[in-house]
């Protein structure tokens, strides 16, 4: 069975939350993302793509969160909960007090609540934490321990601890259960404006399209809880890491440290562990991206020690007998899949034996020959096309910065448009046969260097970018109106 998503010709576009204007430190489920949505119903999109929604390390890596099921407290709207009553006002705060900030005032709103809330909102809260308790008491005491322990992760606490003794875990739940209601607090209110902010955009028959990293980060409540599904040794530290090989990306490749899975352990309980995970994901969004999907046929496996992922090998993963289990439970899978890098044979049949739609580059196109993949005229209608990700310079950067003779194969290619970058990539990807188009926010700016969301390879100032309204050009939404008309999006 086809997901509805891609039923018919469609395009969106993609904006992490945190690149919403508004909001201190990041943007927010406030008043701008209601205002982005009604953006792209009026521009004629139909799809918001964005990135994990999980609570993020110091780096602010959506990709590598402390939870696989908990939303990014720092999301919250506070502005919201003004509205609510559950806040008494929000006052302007630096970015460097953003955090703490945010913190603070949903933590205020917390004692509110628990004074002044109606019945039914009383009634609301108590049924989350019921539906939710599968993974929110565990996450709600990590997140209190990792604070008291000065954000040390969970393999550097105290023994009892971090092997998860029993008597151990009762004490500290005893100890802090004012801050566990709190973490439970700020989960109910990111669900409270995640799902109305969800159903606003669903009214307006905008589809919400989000991402799920394939691997989590050795510090997150999922390896703390779940060690037995993981390469870890007796420390619970792990004895081999994820990564990939050298690419487009990086000559050393890239060494993401996440522990491997212990697939036989996944499969031998008809992998419950991803029905949970993909269970949150769907009740959060209309489509799901699965980020390296290549990963589910074989994963690269670099020694914990090795410190570049030069000297990894590829290790087969259980990837059909997954997904056959996962069309069982869900019948209907919205998946599409990030198939870059280096694939086989092996992964294109995996994808295609669940129908599961690939991504096209454009910028990836002009490297070599006619029979590039990600040239239009290569593409499939069961595919998704980006003019770039969230992993891409912008488009006008990345062409600025293409010597001149493969500027001139860009514009030989695409017929010497008469518009300036990047609009006839904009064009190109709208017109491609494939089924879904999705175009960064910074192309539809017109963007250039500097507005870059991630550098792969890298760990500083990257997952900062954010947009001001004062960017979008007077006629925006009338022309992106109609060229998605033109072009039956």
């Amino acid at each position: 069975m086809i997901p509805a998503v891609f039923e018919r010709r469609r395009a969106g576009v993609l904006l992490h939350p945190s690149s919403l204007p508004g909001g201190a430190g990041i943007g927010d489920l406030g008043a701008d993302a209601y205002r982005f949505v009604d953006f792209l119903a009026q521009s004629g999109f139909s799809v918001w793509q964005m990135l994990p929604l999980s609570p993020t390390h110091r780096d602010g890596s959506p990709y590598h969160s402390l939870s696989l099921h908990a939303g990014n407290p720092l999301l919250v709207s506070l502005e919201r909960l003004v509205e609510w009553g559950w806040l008494e006002r929000c006052d302007p705060v630096g970015a460097d007090k953003a955090v703490a900030h945010r913190l603070a005032c949903i933590a205020q709103a917390h004692r509110t609540f628990s004074q002044h809330a109606s019945p039914a909102d009383r009634r609301r809260f108590e049924a989350f934490i019921v539906a939710e308790a599968r993974w929110l008491e565990d996450y709600a005491l990590y997140r209190v321990l990792r604070r008291e322990f000065s954000g040390q992760a969970w393999f550097q606490w105290p023994k009892p601890l971090r092997d998860r003794e029993p008597e151990a875990l009762a004490a500290a739940r005893a100890r802090f259960v004012e801050e566990m209601a709190q973490v439970r607090f700020e989960q109910f209110v990111f669900a409270c404006q995640w799902q109305t902010l969800r159903a606003h955009a669903n009214e307006r028959d905008i589809l919400l399209f989000g991402d799920m990293p394939i691997f989590v980060a050795h510090d997150s409540v999922d390896v703390w809880t779940q060690r037995e599904y993981f390469k870890l040794d007796a420390d619970g530290q792990p004895t081999v890491v994820a990564g990939v090989p050298p690419d487009y990306f990086s000559n050393d490749g890239q060494r993401w440290g996440n522990p491997l899975y212990h697939w036989e352990r996944m499969e031998a309980d008809g992998f419950r562990w991803w029905i949970d995970r993909l269970t949150t994901e769907f009740r959060r969004f209309d489509l799901l991206r699965i980020d390296h999907f290549r990963g589910f046929e074989a994963c690269w496996e670099i020694p914990a020690l090795e410190k570049t992922a030069v000297n990894g090998r590829w290790v087969k993963a259980p990837g059909h007998a997954l997904f056959a289990a996962l069309k069982m439970h869900f019948d209907t899978l919205p998946l599409a899949v990030e198939d870059l890098g280096l694939i086989t044979p092996e992964v294109h049949a995996l994808r295609d034996s669940f129908g599961l739609p690939g991504m096209k580059i454009l910028q990836f196109a002009f490297d070599s020959g006619p029979d590039n993949p990600y040239l239009p005229h290569q593409h499939r209608i069961e595919s998704v096309v980006y003019t770039g990700t969230h992993d891409n310079d912008t488009t006008l950067a990345w062409f600025n910065d293409l010597p001149a003779e493969r500027q001139l194969y860009v514009v030989e290619y695409l017929g010497y448009p008469h518009e300036p970058m990047p609009w006839p990539f904009i064009r190109a990807a709208l017109a491609s046969v494939s089924q879904l188009a999705i175009l960064p926010m910074q192309d539809l700016l017109a963007l250039g260097r500097g507005h870059r969301m991630n550098r792969p390879g890298t760990t500083e100032g990257n997952w900062n970018w954010r947009f001001t309204w004062e960017q979008c050009a007077p006629d925006l939404t009338e022309r992106l109106r109609r060229m998605l008309g033109m072009y039956g999006r």
